[in-house]
């Protein structure tokens, strides 16, 4: 055998059997070659990377497997440390379920609520006119709300100053007049409202004065009818069975609907309206309903009341509906902020105007317009 094939070093690292000495590495190199192989670095052991998928399959996720399978199964550096498994709470240690809570500042909304309270009664039972101020201002503010909120959202700019002066006109003609004064001025206004806009360039014309005239009529003229109801003898009481008959009914509905509803009465326009709620307002708005009629209004009996009752309820809840819709078509929330714990004039409103002439309605055909 030649002796130059055994000349070379060993590979480094690599040995043969103790007792027949360095294993031959291939062809022969010479020293200087020999000298500058460097060796090659321990790779650490893979147990699982040739393991079958079929005798792994122990339950494990298959990504938990692939993952599994290109990594060591230890450490591949000196200072690298398993990280330890995450600590799972026990089942005591569960966050609790988060109570019903009521969507707005209770305590700024019941304070407002008694202010109003307070200077409605106070101007319904002292003098009559003030009372008609009070219609007349509410209007303006809700007109102005509205408005403003078309213009921002919609782009839509419908005539506030026709509208605001024609909506005032029309609420001391419908105190004054009737029915036929609050017609008269509702034309009124809207013929002021298609004229103000033609001093402004003629693109968005339609649109605006159709939202002025919408204006007009969902406003000041179902607001007129109050101060219609505040014309007769005894019309005071009348307006007071109406705002009370209204504020009950919602408040029925909040209560019964926040304790026991479950079913969404129409989630598409309301989500937070249930059919529960609207038992409890036709059951809250019959009974007062009934009790105001017998004891409060000259000449009325107790099922008339269970009828006022019923129709309130039902007129306060589709109020409300359409005013969710406006905002929703809008994207707010509230039509304003005026009234902390309300939102707006408008968001109060929105029960009271569809209101307005259902019980006038009502009142005059069971007691006579007094």
């Amino acid at each position: 055998m030649n002796d130059s094939s055994w000349g070379a070093p060993p590979r480094a690292g690599y040995w043969g059997p103790p007792d027949q000495g360095p294993v031959p590495a291939g062809p022969a190199y010479d020293g200087h070659e020999a000298q500058q192989t460097r060796p090659m670095p321990i790779v650490p052991d893979f147990p699982d990377a040739g393991r079958d998928a079929e005798d792994r399959n122990d339950g494990e996720d298959r990504n938990d497997r692939d993952r599994g399978s290109a990594r060591p199964s230890g450490p591949l550096f000196r200072d690298e440390t398993p990280q330890e498994p995450m600590h799972t709470p026990p089942p005591s240690a569960a966050p609790e379920p988060q109570k019903k809570r009521a969507g707005r500042d209770l305590r700024a909304a019941i304070g407002v609520g008694v202010g109003l309270g307070a200077v409605i009664v106070a101007s319904l039972f002292i003098v009559k006119a003030v009372f008609v101020g009070v219609i007349a201002v509410a209007v303006v503010v809700g007109l102005w709300e509205l408005t403003s909120r078309l213009e921002e959202r919609k782009q839509i700019k419908a005539p506030l100053v026709p509208l605001a002066v024609g909506g005032a006109a029309m609420v001391v003609a419908g105190y004054v007049r009737g029915a036929e004064g609050a017609w008269v001025a509702m034309a009124l206004t809207a013929l002021a409202v298609l004229v103000w806009r033609m001093t402004e360039p003629p693109e968005g014309y339609l649109r605006d004065v159709t939202a002025g005239v919408f204006a007009a009529f969902y406003v000041p003229f179902l607001a007129t009818f109050v101060a219609m109801m505040l014309a007769a003898d005894d019309g005071p009481q009348r307006v007071l069975v109406f705002l009370v008959l209204t504020v009950v009914s919602d408040t029925g509905a909040y209560a019964v609907g926040w304790r026991f509803g479950k079913h969404k009465l129409a989630p598409r326009i309301s989500p937070g309206k249930t059919r529960e709620g609207l038992v409890g307002a036709v059951a809250f708005a019959m009974a007062a309903g009934a009790l105001f009629m017998e004891f409060l209004i000259d000449d009325g009996t107790w099922w008339q009341g269970l009828v006022l009752g019923f129709a309130v309820a039902a007129t306060a809840t589709l109020g409300d509906l359409g005013e969710s819709m406006i905002k929703r078509d809008l994207g707010i929330k509230d039509m304003g902020t005026l009234l902390p714990g309300h939102g707006g004039i408008m968001d109060r409103l929105d029960s009271l105007l569809p209101t307005a002439p259902v019980v006038w309605l009502l009142l005059v055909i069971f007691v006579g317009s007094g």
